[in-house]
């Protein structure tokens, strides 16, 4: 890499796209909070069949604009227009509520008094709807990401829309140790991202003091991945794979975790960044590396957004939705120790 590369490396990130993408058209949705807005991708191909659709959830002060690679600074998971394209799904990323001029979601951490009180639930459901009615998506097709906030909203919708969900990926979030929704009953496909070294979200569970107000404690990433396993009805003996190591990710490294069986529709994913920060993982959407301090060093192993598209494509609500109904009944296994 050259200087000029490496200073704008340094101050802006990198971007780069290797493939055609499917275009954006921003919508606008009427609400009874007042008119909320989304970003659509729909790919440019005539469908062959019902498609799936992806909803993607932006962090904390971000955007949709910024989820899909349209503002500063770049993000990973923009890479889902490509994956959109290339694999003919359907991508919503919906705004969250203003909140003192910034994007938030109602995420159901009852001790944030700043959250928004907007109805993202009912926002995301009825999205949801307008996608089936207008793109002909299929309705055993339809998954959940998020990263950071919208990792957090994103286990919100597993609790309170799993019904129409096939499976939901949270991303560098941890689930609440107060909720302000019950805590899910029905059993999902989970991906949970985690980095031992986020600044933001302690991977062992509770609060950073200097996060003040604007965070509140948590359930650490292994005890809300185990809430998942545990619903599912999965063996509590993982899978252990560490991913191959890529010469940009040192010094931090990618393990992955699953719990599924062969007689099982559900299956529960752990990575587990080991040396990372507030950063999802990514070779080809890089954030500055003036950022490398903080929110921390950023993970090259893999791309987030094709981990998740290979976890979510083969998932269908009717078989989870089977697999719920021959486990229900059978008594909880114990949960991991962060």
């Amino acid at each position: 890499m050259g200087f000029l590369q490496t200073l704008r490396a340094f101050f802006c990130g990198i971007d780069r796209k290797d493939a055609p993408t499917a275009p954006i058209v921003k919508i606008d949705m009427p609400r009874p909070e007042g008119l909320r807005h989304y970003l659509k991708a729909v790919p440019t191909q005539p469908a062959v069949g019902r498609r799936p659709l992806v909803i993607v959830l932006h962090g904390s002060g971000a955007s949709a604009a910024q989820v899909l690679g349209k503002a500063f600074p770049p993000s990973p998971l923009s890479l889902w227009l490509e994956i959109a394209e290339r694999e003919q799904v359907v991508i919503v990323a919906p705004d969250g509520a203003k909140r003192r001029g910034e994007r938030a979601w109602n995420d159901g951490f009852v001790a944030i008094a700043g959250n928004p009180k907007s109805d993202d639930v009912g926002f995301v459901d009825a999205i949801i709807d307008r996608a089936i009615a207008d793109d002909d998506v299929d309705p055993e097709r339809i998954y959940v990401i998020g990263v950071s906030k919208g990792g957090m909203m994103a286990y919100r919708l597993a609790a309170e829309l799993a019904p129409r969900l096939a499976a939901f990926s949270a991303v560098l979030a941890n689930m609440p140790v107060q909720a302000a929704y019950p805590m899910p009953g029905i059993p999902l496909s989970a991906l949970v991202v985690g980095a031992t070294a986020d600044p933001f979200i302690p991977y062992s569970g509770g609060k950073f003091p200097y996060t003040l107000w604007f965070s509140s404690p948590m359930l650490g990433i292994e005890t809300t991945a185990a809430v998942w396993r545990e619903l599912a009805g999965l063996p509590d003996a993982p899978h252990i794979a560490l991913l191959t190591t890529h010469q940009g990710s040192a010094p931090t490294r990618a393990m992955r975790y699953t719990w599924s069986d062969s007689s099982s529709a559900l299956e529960v994913r752990l990575l587990k960044i080991e040396g990372g920060g507030h950063a999802e993982p990514s070779r080809k959407k890089r954030y500055p590396g003036m950022f490398k301090r903080f929110p921390g060093l950023q993970n090259a192993d893999l791309e987030i957004a094709e981990e998740a598209w290979s976890f979510f494509k083969e998932k269908r609500r009717s078989a989870a939705a089977a697999h719920a109904q021959s486990v229900a009944g059978e008594a909880p296994q114990p949960a991991l120790n962060d």
